[in-house]
């Protein structure tokens, strides 16, 4: 069983030469080499390219700036999930519940503290800014003085930051900031006294709180609930927002019983009312009748499918229209959402395998079987008895160690694997492969290769179904 040289010769294989061969249409344009019959090239006799065939980057830049759309009406940032409607469909009775639970701010009173569940895309975060919006439209001048904080926790990394930004919010100018280097009870010190120096109610929105208690305990929640036993001019108020339906289980007694006083699940939609919200953002976005009939329906029938994201569809009806652009088309049709889907769902990790060299396809592959029985770090020797035994049931002339050894340094160069020098006593030493990307992911797209599709397992029912559903020449209600 051989063991792979541990540092990497300078003349490894090259396998810069591969293309993004699945999606040429969009491949960047630095990346587009000119040839005799490229865009960019000139006419025989010395003539320049026509008008309308710009012939580098910039006048293709040029070219697309001053073109008009002959699709949108105006802004396309209303297709986008931070988009916030003056009505939101099929989520009246949300609405009406974070009003009743944060309205009192509005007569100088201190709200209960709120945690909102629900799945990705059930509109929980669009509902709390427009419940902000109204509220803060009616915050009168020399009235009670209300304001709102929102923060995602997905961008926050430890509760140092938290509670620095929350303070920095407040800070009318530069020398009141908290800086980087306080110890954490002086950020918390400081934090306090610039929100009573602001007074008045606060409304701290902490948007994927679950993702910060992961990272970071819910000791940080615990003194935000114990923060207005140490403000005199101001209260506070925590609404927190979670995709995890679960997220109160894991949270310590006292912080659960503080944070609990008021709970409101928001269901995920269903593909009728996903269609409604799309219809209502296409008639605001799209200029009147260049949806075809399908369009939406589709775009709301993919993402219910996707336990009713709404964000998904927007972007797949966004998307769509983005096709339809590029293919000059006066018209959405359904093909441009099944375009638009298949460009969503293209993953940087999954692409990159499927552009692969032959031989590094294949050890990937070999990498993935092996890490998939074991679930623990696999030693290169097996992994190249592996990839030899894959290789020549597909017909190809096995590489050396030495080859392969480049190849294993090429893929954790890419982010897909990681291999530390592990030592095996007198054995030597050798380098232990971890896995660093989704097996559920990547294993199917290199299954799917025809290079791999001999030796790679079949496909099961659903994914048949779901390929049958994508194809625009099907028959069926979409």
């Amino acid at each position: 069983m051989p063991n792979f040289p541990e540092e990497t010769p300078a003349d490894a294989p090259d396998s810069s030469g591969s293309t993004n061969a699945a999606n040429p249409a969009v491949a960047p344009v630095g990346d587009r080499r000119p040839t005799g019959e490229s865009v960019g090239a000139s006419a025989p006799g010395g003539t320049s390219s026509p008008v309308g065939n710009p012939s580098s980057a910039g006048e293709l830049l040029d070219s697309i700036l001053q073109s008009k759309s002959d699709l949108f009406r105006g802004s396309r940032e209303v297709l986008r999930d931070t988009y916030v409607p003056n009505r939101l469909p099929h989520r009246e009775q949300q609405i009406r519940s974070v009003a009743e639970v944060l309205a009192p701010a509005l007569r100088g009173e201190v709200p209960s503290n709120l945690l909102i569940y629900g799945k990705i895309g059930t509109g929980k975060t669009a509902v709390v800014a427009q419940v902000r919006q109204d509220m803060e439209r009616r915050t009168e001048p020399g009235g009670s003085r209300l304001t709102f904080v929102a923060l995602n926790c997905g961008n926050i990394d430890t509760p140092y930051s938290l509670l620095q930004t929350i303070g920095n919010s407040f800070a009318k100018a530069e020398p009141d900031r908290i800086p980087t280097g306080w110890s954490l009870d002086r950020v918390q010190a400081a934090m306090a006294r610039l929100m009573d120096a602001r007074g008045g109610t606060i409304v701290l929105v902490l948007d994927e709180i679950d993702r910060l208690v992961a990272r970071s305990g819910d000791n940080v929640l615990y003194t935000l609930s114990e923060l207005n036993r140490g403000l005199d001019q101001a209260r506070m108020v925590l609404v927190g927002i979670s995709n995890d339906l679960k997220f109160t289980n894991h949270l310590d007694a006292r912080v659960r019983s503080r944070l609990n006083e008021e709970k409101i699940l928001f269901p995920p939609y269903d593909a009728i009312q996903l269609q409604d919200i799309l219809r209502e953002r296409a008639r605001e976005a799209f200029k009147d009748g260049i949806v075809d009939p399908g369009v939406v329906e589709r775009c709301a029938a993919y993402a219910a499918l996707e336990n009713g994201d709404a964000r998904r569809a927007l972007a797949l009806l966004r998307l769509s229209a983005e096709m339809a652009e590029r293919d000059h088309a006066k018209r959405i049709t359904p093909d441009h959402v099944v375009k638009a889907k298949n460009r969503l769902e293209q993953d940087i990790i999954v692409e990159c395998c499927r552009t692969l060299p032959p031989h590094c396809k294949v050890l990937l592959y070999a990498i993935l079987q092996s890490y998939e029985r074991r679930r623990n770090g696999v030693l290169t020797g097996e992994v190249y008895d592996s990839y030899k035994r894959l290789a020549e049931r597909l017909g190809l002339q096995p590489l050396h160690a030495r080859s392969i050894s480049n190849y294993v340094s090429e893929l954790e160069s890419l982010g897909l694997i990681r291999a530390t020098i592990v030592s095996r006593g007198r054995g030597g030493r050798t380098r232990e492969i971890l896995v660093d990307v989704p097996l559920s992911e990547t294993m199917p797209a290199l299954e799917e290769d025809p290079l791999i599709a001999p030796i790679g397992r079949p496909r099961s029912r659903g994914q048949m179904l779901l390929t049958n559903f994508d194809n625009p020449n099907r028959t069926g209600p979409f």
